[in-house]
């Protein structure tokens, strides 16, 4: 049978052929093919192979069709999966796989679905560049990691089915937008951002992939700025390091000597198939069943995140309060993470009134992801609950015993954040907690050849986002700590900061003097705050008409001034 002939054949079957190294792998409908078109198939292996090659790795037969059983992740019927694939460009030829949300993605779309207006999962970079061609470069090399990622290649699709899907793209290609910005109306940067805030912007996340860049040029300051949008749906705060690490091998000329890349679906089996439902829910209700009233610190209730002005504050922990974290995690025999968990529980008790403290916790996922996880790109993460008493026990036993949970916590980190929540006594739709933390592990230093690969390009500015009106990242940077708190408008970000660095070192301080005194003695509010609430707002003795009564005061002053204001 001649090559051409063998075509014609495999036409009428619906087959997909794919590369495997040096392997030809034939799905679909290969019980159809006859012993002669096996023959045929080990005849022109190679030119078959030369054939998939040209064609991205993937070749596609007209008769080829995308059926339940090739979806092993995931219960479609088949009216569903056609729905599903009509709504991508090329149809099946260019679906290369179905499967489950994970869980903190499911979340994330349900807030996306909630918010009346933009969406708090749409972040944002702000860059400036030195020239036009730059900008094409910095394309080329974000194209070349959405090439290698499948979760850069998703989409989003829950109309019709019994539970949302991403359904991952062959080719998904993301193209700059060029506007034409006057700067008469203000900074061009300034402008990027108030076109497209994301309280008011959104991304299609039925379009792969969910990233979006727009670009203008900047007269004035002789560049161009560019804003990538891209969604928490893809990528969490760890993958977006690893873009950033592949880019620059593409701005390199090094993009073909990164390690093969690790699917993101190979991270939602592990979740699906790991820990049962029945297991997390027992988990949950032994730590929460009993808790009947929210931690909403400031009286924070709403949790929805839709058009909140948010604060942020950053700010670098003295060297010794950091250095002394290091010194008690290890004397302890705890992680520095256990003891940032207890002082934040601490702080959020007092500005909430409660002795019992529950907060969302952020965990990193990666740890229990599988094989090549920590060179994965996705949302690996998951926030659930922590339950923390930072009233009746001592300090040193209350840092054992928040370690105890949180490292419980860890064999549950694939648990939905919606279940954990119906296992508390506290009834929908009020939320468990309003409050959010994020122990991260970051990265400091800067290569020669960083340097050299992001020459002409430079970082103006970000920002991510939760839907939590109130949140502490504490970034891990190997020696110091550095806080970052967000907080709704009122707050006061740079306050919440202070009281968290008292927190910790009254911890400490605690740890070293005092092991056995309780946690409910510990102070919160730094001596500055202190003094100006117990000296400074009592400083009211005044110089008072003893004979004259407050009412006789009033009606002198009414005559004095009948149109002031009396009382606000």
């Amino acid at each position: 049978m001649q090559f051409s002939e063998l075509m014609a054949a495999l036409s009428k079957h619906p087959i997909r052929l794919q590369q495997d190294d040096d392997n030809l792998v034939i799905q679909g409908d290969d019980e159809g093919l006859d012993d002669a078109l096996w023959e045929s198939l080990a005849l022109h292996k190679r030119e078959l192979l030369e054939l998939v090659e040209r064609n991205g790795g993937d070749w596609l037969s007209p008769a080829f069709r995308i059926t339940p059983d090739m979806l092993p992740l995931v219960s479609l019927t088949q009216e569903q999966i056609d729905r599903i694939i009509d709504s991508v460009p090329g149809g099946a030829g260019n679906v290369q796989d179905i499967y489950p949300l994970a869980p903190l993605q499911e979340g994330i779309l349900y807030h996306h679905l909630a918010a009346e207006q933009g969406d708090p999962y749409v972040l944002h970079a702000l860059f400036g560049v030195d020239r036009r061609a730059r900008l094409d470069d910095f394309l080329q090399a974000l194209q070349g990691v959405i090439d290698r990622h499948d979760i850069l290649r998703t989409s989003v699709a829950w109309e019709g089915l019994d539970e949302p899907v991403q359904v991952v793209w062959h080719k998904a290609v993301l193209t700059l937008e060029e506007l034409q910005l006057d700067p008469a109306q203000g900074a061009v940067e300034a402008q990027l951002q108030q076109r497209f805030d994301t309280r008011h912007h959104r991304l299609d996340m039925g379009r792969a992939p969910l990233l979006r860049l727009v670009c203008a040029e900047d007269r004035p300051n002789q560049r161009w700025v560019a804003l990538l949008l891209f969604h928490h749906m893809a990528l969490d705060h760890a993958a977006l390091e690893l873009v950033q690490h592949e880019m620059q091998a593409f701005l390199l000329g090094q993009g073909h000597a990164l390690p093969e890349a690790v699917p993101y679906r190979n991270y939602v089996a592990q979740v699906r198939l790991g820990v049962s439902r029945q297991e997390h829910e027992a988990f949950f209700r032994e730590m929460l069943g009993d808790v009947d009233e929210p931690t909403l610190p400031f009286g924070l209730q709403e949790v929805q995140g839709s058009g909140q002005v948010v604060e942020e504050a950053f700010m670098t922990l003295p060297a010794s309060l950091s250095q002394a974290m290091r010194s008690q995690a290890r004397q302890l025999g705890v992680s520095v993470a256990s003891l940032v968990h207890l002082a934040w529980a601490q702080v959020l008790g007092r500005v909430s009134g409660r002795q019992d403290v529950v907060f969302g916790t952020v965990l990193l996922g990666r740890m229990q992801g599988g094989e090549g996880a920590d060179r994965a790109l996705g949302m690996f993460i998951n926030t659930l609950p922590l339950r923390v008493d930072v009233e009746g026990q001592p300090v040193r036993a209350g840092v054992k015993a928040t370690h105890a949970r949180l490292t419980a916590l860890l064999g549950h980190e694939h648990a939905s954040l919606a279940l954990a929540q119906r296992c508390s006594g506290v009834a929908a739709p009020t939320p468990l907690f309003s409050a959010l933390l994020n122990y991260r592990h970051s990265g400091t230093a800067t290569s020669t050849e960083a340097v050299s690969a992001w020459n002409g390009i430079q970082v103006l500015g970000g920002e991510e986002r939760t839907n939590y009106p109130l949140m502490l990242s504490v970034d891990d940077m190997g020696e110091d700590f550095g806080l970052t708190v967000q907080a709704v408008e009122g707050v006061g970000a740079a306050r919440v900061g202070a009281y968290m660095e008292t927190a910790l070192a009254s911890l400490m301080e605690a740890l070293r003097q005092t092991p056995g005194a309780l946690l409910s003695g510990l102070s919160v509010v730094p001596h500055t705050e202190l003094e100006q609430l117990l000296a400074t707002f009592n400083a009211t003795q005044a110089e008072y008409p003893l004979a004259q009564t407050i009412h006789g005061l009033f009606e002198a002053q009414v005559q004095r001034t009948p149109e002031s204001l009396a009382v606000l």
